[in-house]
C-alpha cells in the first residue's frame, strides 16, 4: 500500500513537475540557500507528498535543490528520496551518480586518508573502465578485489566493504548486513550509491564532496529516465542516431574556436576535465619524471572548485604539493609565477601551473609577453642541470573565444592546456559539460588526460554532446552581444556612483579580444575602522543584489553563472565560488554577469534608486 503510494505520487510529479527541472542546471535562483540546499527542497517535497500534492504550482515553489546538478538537483534528489523511502533509508544515505567510477573512488579516498581498509566485491565483468591498477599506482588508493557470485559470498572483512552490482532495473536493492556501500551501475544512466549503516553515516557528506568536485550527479534527463523505470514506466532504448555526427559537430566548433588541431576531450562539467587534466598529468609525470615532487602551482583565490579540487588532490597522492600563486590586487601574476617557478625549478620538481585568464573575480589580465617570457625561461636546479619546463593550464571560462593555443598565439612556445566550463557561454548554460584542449607542445599529454576521463567516466553524455552541438556555433556572437551590453552597464555605473571601483578590462583589453561580461563591484564604504568600512560595504552589497532580484525576478539572478542566454547574474565570491578558499584570499565585492538578452535598461533604472538610496 505505501509502495503503491509512493510510486503513483511520483508519477504524477513526473507529469506536473516545472520544465526548468529538466532543460534547467539551476532551480529556482531566487530561492536559494546554500547551507540549507537538498535539506530544505526535500523537507518541503515530503510536505507535499504526504498531503499528495503533486500540482504544478506547488513544484514550482520548491527551492533549488543544491547547485549546477553537479552536487544535486531537483530530479537527482526525488530519484534518492524514491529509492531511500523503498529501501528503509534516510534520503542523505542514497546518492546518484552520472558516472560510475567515481561513487567507488570517493569510499577510497576518505578510507585512504582514515588508513582503513577497503574490500571491494562485484560480480559479473566490470566495464573496462574500471582500471584497478591505475587506480593503485596513480590515485594511491588501496584496496582488496573480490568477484564474487552474490552478496551472500563476501566474506567478513576489517574495514569497509564495497559491493558493485549491475543492474537494468531500477528499485529495491540487495541490502546485507555485510556491506557498507552498495554500488548499483545503470548502462547510458550512471550509477546510484547507497549507504547502510550509521557507523558510515560520516562518509555522506564527503562522498557528497567528490561528487560536487569531481564528477556531476546522475543528470536531469538522466534521472528523469531512472525515475520513469522506477515507478514501471518503460523508457525508450532507441540509440542517439545523431551521436557520431554531434561529436563531430562539437569537435569541429571546438577547434575553430580555439584554432587548434588539437585532440578535443568532453566532460561532463568543468571540474570533471580539470580533475582528468589533473590526474592525466600526474601520471604523465611518474612515469617521465619517477621519483620527482610535483608541484601544483595555484592562485589561492581563484574558483573555488579549483582550488578544493587541488588541493583534495594533493593530500592523497604522494610527493603531490600545492603552491600559492597570487594574482589579484597588489600582486602581479607574471612576478608570481617566475617566482613560485624559480622555487620549484631549485627543488628539481615537476610545476602545474592552473590559472584563469582574465582571474576571478577583480577581472585582471597580465601582461601577456612578460608572462610568456617568464614561462619559457630556461631555470637550473640546485646541481645546476636545466629544469623541468612547465605545463601551464588555462581555465579559460571567462573568455573562450580568446585563441592562446593557436599555432601564432601568445602561449604557443609553452606546453599549454586550456579547459573550459560547458555550464558558461558553451552550453548558454543549458548543460554543464566542459571541454580541452592542447597546444602543438602540450598535444602528447591529452592520450593521458582522455584515459583518466574515461577511468573516472566523466565524458559528456550524449544529449550534453547534442547540447553544445546546438550552441557552440553561436557562442562567439553571444560573447560579443554581452559584452557590449556589460560595457555599457558599467559605463553607466562608472556615471551614477563614480566612487565605486569597478574591475573590468580596459578597452584596449576588448581590442586584443578580451571581452568577458562579468565585472565585480567595489561599492564605497564608510565607518571609522576597517571592521566597519568592511560590515558596510558587505551590507550594501546585499543591498543592491536584493533590489535587483526582487525588481527584476525573470531576469536578475542570485548565482555564480556565468554565460547565460538571457538575464544577469548577481554574487559575492567570498560566500559561493570561494567558498572553500582561504578567509584571508577571499573577496567579499559583487561580481555581475551580464547575457546578450536582458532589459538592460530596467537594471539601469534599479541601479539608479540604489545609487539615491546612498
Amino acid at each position: 500500500m505505501k509502495e503503491n503510494k509512493l510510486l503513483n505520487y511520483i508519477e504524477n510529479v513526473l507529469e506536473n513537475m516545472p520544465a526548468d527541472w529538466l532543460r534547467l542546471t539551476t532551480h529556482r535562483l531566487d530561492i536559494y540557500n546554500e547551507s540549507l540546499a537538498k535539506t530544505q527542497f526535500l523537507k518541503q517535497f515530503e510536505a507535499l507528498y504526504k498531503d499528495d500534492n503533486s500540482k504544478t504550482s506547488a513544484l514550482c515553489e520548491l527551492p533549488t535543490a543544491f547547485d549546477y546538478i553537479r552536487l544535486g538537483h531537483p530530479l537527482s534528489s526525488v530519484l534518492e528520496w524514491g529509492i531511500a523511502h523503498l529501501n528503509g533509508l534516510e534520503p542523505d544515505n542514497v546518492i546518484s551518480f552520472s558516472s560510475k567510477t567515481i561513487p567507488v573512488l570517493a569510499v577510497l579516498r576518505k578510507n585512504l586518508l582514515e588508513n582503513k581498509n577497503t574490500q571491494i566485491n562485484y560480480t559479473g565483468e566490470l566495464p573496462d573502465f574500471f582500471d584497478f591498477e591505475t587506480i593503485r599506482r596513480v590515485y594511491g588508493y588501496k584496496f582488496e578485489l573480490k568477484q564474487v557470485k552474490s552478496p551472500e559470498d563476501i566474506s567478513d572483512f576489517n574495514g569497509s566493504t564495497i559491493f558493485i552490482a549491475q543492474h537494468h532495473k531500477i528499485g529495491t536493492f540487495a541490502l546485507n548486513k555485510k556491506i557498507d556501500f552498495l554500488i548499483n551501475l545503470y548502462p547510458s544512466l550512471g550509477s546510484l550509491l547507497l549507504v547502510e549503516g550509521e557507523q558510515n553515516e560520516d562518509y555522506i557528506s564527503e562522498i557528497q564532496h567528490v561528487r560536487r568536485r569531481e564528477t556531476i550527479a546522475m543528470t536531469p534527463a538522466d534521472s528523469f529516465s531512472a525515475l520513469q523505470q522506477f515507478i514501471g514506466k518503460s523508457t525508450s532504448t532507441k540509440k542517439n542516431s545523431n551521436k557520431e555526427i554531434n561529436k563531430k559537430n562539437v569537435i569541429g566548433s571546438i577547434q575553430k574556436i580555439t584554432a587548434t588541431k588539437s585532440n578535443v576531450q568532453l566532460g561532463s562539467c568543468g571540474l570533471s576535465i580539470q580533475y582528468a587534466i589533473m590526474m592525466g598529468l600526474i601520471d604523465d609525470a611518474l612515469e617521465k619524471h619517477p621519483g620527482k615532487d610535483i608541484k601544483i602551482i595555484v592562485p589561492p583565490n581563484c574558483y573555488g572548485g579549483t582550488n578544493d579540487q587541488a588541493r583534495r588532490v594533493a593530500a592523497c597522492v604522494k610527493n603531490v604539493e600545492i603552491l600559492d600563486l597570487p594574482v589579484d590586487g597588489d600582486n602581479d601574476m607574471v612576478k608570481s609565477t617566475d617566482r613560485v617557478l624559480d622555487r620549484v625549478a631549485k627543488e628539481g620538481a615537476v610545476p602545474y601551473i592552473i590559472a584563469e585568464i582574465p582571474t576571478n573575480p577583480r577581472v585582471e589580465v597580465p601582461n601577456l609577453e612578460d608572462l610568456k617570457a617568464v614561462l619559457s625561461k630556461t631555470r637550473k636546479t640546485a646541481l645546476e642541470e636545466i629544469a623541468i619546463a612547465p605545463v601551464f593550464i588555462l581555465d579559460q571560462t571567462f573568455c573562450p573565444n580568446v585563441q592562446f593555443l593557436s599555432k601564432d598565439g601568445i602561449l604557443s612556445s609553452i606546453k599549454n592546456i586550456s579547459y573550459v566550463s560547458g555550464s558558461k557561454f558553451p552550453s548558454g548554460g543549458k548543460c554543464t559539460a566542459g571541454y580541452c584542449v592542447a597546444n602543438q607542445k602540450a598535444e602528447a599529454l591529452m592520450p593521458s588526460i582522455k584515459k583518466h576521463l574515461q577511468l573516472c567516466d566523466n565524458e559528456a553524455t550524449d544529449l550534453q554532446v547534442a547540447i553544445l552541438a546546438e550552441q557552440l556555433p553561436s557562442m562567439n556572437q553571444r560573447i560579443q552581444d554581452a559584452y557590449k551590453n556589460t560595457r555599457e552597464f558599467v559605463s553607466f555605473i562608472e556615471e551614477k556612483l563614480p566612487t565605486a571601483k569597478i574591475n573590468f578590462v580596459s578597452e584596449d583589453l576588448a581590442r586584443q579580444g578580451f571581452t568577458p561580461s562579468v565585472f565585480s563591484l567595489d561599492l564605497p564604504t564608510k565607518g571609522n575602522t576597517n571592521e566597519e568600512r568592511e560590515k558596510y560595504k558587505r551590507a550594501l552589497n546585499q543591498k543592491l543584489i536584493n533590489m535587483m532580484i526582487s525588481e527584476i525576478p525573470n531576469e536578475s539572478k542570485y548565482c555564480v553563472s556565468y554565460g547565460q542566454l538571457k538575464g544577469c547574474y548577481w554574487t559575492i565570491p567570498a560566500t559561493s565560488t570561494q567558498g572553500t578558499t582561504k578567509e584571508d584570499d577571499k573577496d567579499y565585492i559583487a561580481r555581475i554577469s551580464v547575457s546578450p538578452n536582458l532589459d538592460l535598461e530596467h537594471h539601469k533604472k534599479v541601479f539608479s534608486d540604489f545609487v539615491k538610496q546612498l
